[in-house]
């Protein structure tokens, strides 16, 4: 059977999308609320300036799944204020990210909610183009023994909920 090469889910927070846009779109903060990531560095920018992501931004964002730690080059591939944000990841490494590999895509949107307040969607996209046993092996042994789908899965549901405990707590 073929991998799952994109999952996703959704949350109504009690917030303008504007505001929740301004905050994810903001890679510095993304350690508030995500399980593995610990924040990023926007290149160009100081730490605790905004960042004014566009299109074409890039930064280096620091992770951690239990006692591994390892950073991710990104670039922002679109910042569409109040509506959508997104980003690649396409370097990975252990102190530096020196390994330019295809690896991953996570995308915002932010829709009104007709019942008030604002329904974010949460995307993650693999974007390895790698044959799916090999996928299968690899993917067993860094998440601890399901796909990247699945682990992903859990992870966005975290995120989701951590971002409505951020804005509505």
């Amino acid at each position: 059977m073929p991998r799952t090469l994109s999952v996703s889910d959704s949350i109504v927070i009690a917030a303008e999308p504007q505001e929740l846009y301004d905050r994810i779109s903001d890679p510095t903060a993304m350690g508030s609320w995500s399980p593995e990531n610990q924040g990023a560095v926007v290149d160009g920018h100081d730490a605790g300036s905004p960042t004014g992501t566009v299109v074409g931004t890039s930064f280096v964002g620091t992770n951690r799944r239990g006692r591994a730690t390892w950073v991710t080059r990104c670039t922002v591939t679109a910042a569409d204020p109040g509506r959508r944000f997104a980003f690649r990841v396409h370097r990975i490494g252990l102190r530096t990210p020196r390994l330019n590999a295809s690896i991953a895509s996570w995308e915002y949107r932010f829709d009104a909610d007709p019942t008030g307040g604002t329904r974010v969607v949460e995307v993650w996209t693999d974007d390895r183009r790698w044959p799916d046993a090999l996928a299968a092996v690899f993917d067993r042994i860094a998440t601890g023994g399901s796909s990247f789908a699945d682990f992903q899965r859990r992870n966005i549901a975290s995120t989701l909920k951590r971002l409505k405990a951020v804005f509505e707590g």
